[in-house]
This record gives C-alpha cells, structure tokens and sequence, in this order.
C-alpha cells in the first residue's frame, strides 16, 4: 500500500513524457513538411513573375509592329500586366517574412524544447531514483522511521511533484504556442493571398478593358490601305504615314496628292520636252531653207 502513490507518480510521468514527446515529434515532422511545401511554393511564385516579365517584353515587342489602335491595346496590356508583376514580387517577399521564416523558426524551437525536456527528464529520473531509494530504506528500516530521513522522503516527494506539475506547463505552453502560432502563420498567408488576388482583379478588370477597346475596324482599314499602296510600301510604313501630323499630311499633299497628279505633272514635263525638240527642228530646217 506505501508504493501506490509512488507508483501512480511515476506512471504519471511515463504518460507525460510519452505525450510530450509525441507532440515534439509531431511538430518537428510536419512543420519540417510545411515549411520546404510553402517554400517551394513561394520559389514557383516568383518564377511565374519571372516568366510575366519575358511575356510583356515580348507583348512589347510585338505591338510594335502592328497597326495602330493594336499597338496601344497591346502596350496598355503590358503595362497592366508588368503592374500585376510588382504586386506578385511584394506577395513573394510577404510570403517569405510571414510564412516561410516562422515555419523554418520551429526548427530551432523543436530543438531548444528536446534540450529542455531532457534537463527535466534527467532530473525526474533523479529524483525517482532518489525517491526509490529512500522508499526501501524505510522498508528495510521500518522501527527506525524517525531515524532515518523521513523528512528526505517528504523532501524527494515533493521534488517528484514539483517536476511533474513543471512537465505538464511545458506540455500545455508548448501546444498553446503551437496552436497560436499556425493561427498566425496560416492568417498571414491568407491575407497575403487575398491581397494580391483583390489587386489582381483589379489590375485584370483594366487589361481586359484595354483589350476590348481595340478598334478593329478602323486597323482592318490601316490594313487594305497598305496592301493597295502604290509603292507597295510595308505596313510599317503605313502606319508610320497614318501616324503623320495634320502639317506634314499637308506638305505631303503638295509635292504628291495622288497617282493622278503625278501623272500629270509626268505628261507637263513631257509635253514641254516635245515642244523644245520641235522648236529646235524648226530652227534647222529654216537654216537649211535658207542655205
């Protein structure tokens, strides 16, 4: 009947230990996996805002060949685009500071938690070594009860306790820590994932739009003009020429109105060759009369 209590008090502590170490194990396994998965999810993210990148230079590119309200379609775009891009980099370093730093945190907290429960394991192991010990002497010793350090056992009674309530507030501390920090980690990663995706909506909602305010008509014109061209000039050029102020659309007009007037001032030039050629065959002829 003396050895119940110290029996419950060590099985007690059996349990408390299987339980906590359980839970360090737990942590250190699964937050070990969440932290390389979101890291790796971060390293993806800021590869997409990489490859946006080449995409607008390459929209860039392309608008530059094309018939006017296209072009400005296109640049719109990839501005609105190239917009998204810095919202995507602030979402990788946010993920980066809130997410993955804290998770890869728990590494050295797991560690510092085992280092800690050892200390305790060790001077539990101690004291119940200590408190079996002084169990068998008064078992051996039972008329000298007095004698012998009754007030030990007490004294090694109370350690034994004393470690197991400091056993449970480190269970209780480390899961209420757990708990609170993954309430932290995963709201910060939702509010950074809404952030950006509310952004998103709005930066897609103006694409969109510019997009949509392509005038295809008027570009379908710009485009039959250029096939017609009498010099057979690029497209480029045409666009180049519809691009022309109202100025030198005027000057232009002057020196060369259409294919009609160039014609017409071929057949003056040519006209008047004739005419010399006929005065200087007049000319000849009445010296030759005259002769």
């Amino acid at each position: 009947m003396e050895s119940s209590p110290r029996r419950e008090t060590v099985d007690r502590w059996n349990a408390q230990t299987k339980q906590l170490q359980t839970a360090v194990s737990n942590v250190e396994k699964h937050f070990g996996e969440l932290c390389q998965i979101f890291a790796a999810y971060v390293r993806k993210t800021a590869r997409l805002r990489d490859k946006a990148d080449l995409l607008v230079n390459e929209i860039n590119a392309y608008a530059a060949t094309e018939t006017p309200h296209l072009k400005l379609g296109l640049m719109n775009f990839a501005d609105e685009f190239a917009k998204l891009q810095d919202y995507r980099q602030a979402e990788v370093e946010r993920l980066e500071a809130k997410v993955v730093e804290p998770l890869k945190a728990y590494g050295t907290i797991v560690k510092m938690k085992r280092d800690d429960l050892k200390a305790t394991f060790t001077a539990r192991n101690r004291e119940a070594k200590q408190l079996t010990q002084l169990e068998r002497t008064r078992q051996r010793n039972p008329s000298d009860r007095h004698v012998i350090a009754e007030t030990e056992l007490q004294r090694a009674a109370m350690d034994a306790s004393r470690t197991s309530r400091h056993l449970e507030e480190t269970i209780n501390n480390f899961e209420r820590q757990k708990m609170k920090d993954i309430k932290t980690i995963f709201s910060e990663f939702i509010t950074i994932e809404m952030l950006f995706h509310g952004k998103a909506l709005e930066v897609y909602t103006a694409a969109y739009q510019n997009i949509q305010n392509i005038d295809e008509d008027e570009d379908l014109e710009v485009f039959r003009n250029s096939l017609y061209a009498p010099d057979y000039s690029s497209r480029l050029d045409i666009v180049r020429a519809n691009s022309k102020s109202p100025l030198q659309r005027s000057l232009s007009a002057k020196c060369v109105s259409g294919t009609g007037q160039v014609s017409t001032c071929r057949l003056r030039k040519d006209q008047q060759a004739d005419d010399d050629e006929d005065e200087e065959l007049d000319v000849t002829e009445e010296e030759n009369f005259l002769k």
